[in-house]
């Protein structure tokens, strides 16, 4: 499980530096091989290769005439891009992702369970806080399946 956030620095060449408590499971997952796509909240997603393919070949077998599943494809597929760890624990992020993202310098790693997400921090932030003011405004507003959800 991947879990935590982290603030890092892209370096001039647009590389990122894995967080080292992460580099472990990354190598022991997948020998260090990682997929990048798009998200559709203009952030990026960041898989080990294993995971990935399983969500390859179930957004592979989505109904090709239905409009949605075809952009979801495009965008996804379309953009997913073999990413390795160096010999530094890091990834270097294409630089048409990162403007896909409007990542420019500092970025937020987030860690999902079974994958990361990177954002541009100041996108981050101001998601963020559009989020949990969201939240607040709707009380109550969960969706049925969260609403036993105990944490």
């Amino acid at each position: 499980m991947f879990r935590g956030a982290n603030r890092i620095s892209l370096d001039a060449k647009g590389r990122l530096a894995i967080p080292t408590r992460y580099r472990a499971r990354i190598e022991e997952r997948c020998a260090n091989q990682l997929i990048v796509t798009v998200d559709r909240d203009y952030c990026l997603l960041v898989y080990p290769l294993p995971e990935w393919e399983e969500i390859e070949r179930r957004i592979a077998r989505l109904p090709t005439l239905n409009r949605q599943a075809r952009r979801l494809q495009r965008l996804m597929v379309g953009h997913a891009t073999e990413v390795e760890l160096d010999g530094q624990g890091r990834i270097l992020l294409p630089r048409e992702l990162r403007e896909f993202a409007a990542i420019d310098r500092q970025v937020m790693f987030i860690g999902q369970g079974n994958k990361f997400e990177i954002w541009d921090e100041e996108r981050w932030n101001e998601r963020r806080d559009q989020w949990l003011t969201e939240e607040s405004a709707a009380e109550g507003g969960l969706a049925a399946e969260l609403e036993s959800f105990n944490f």
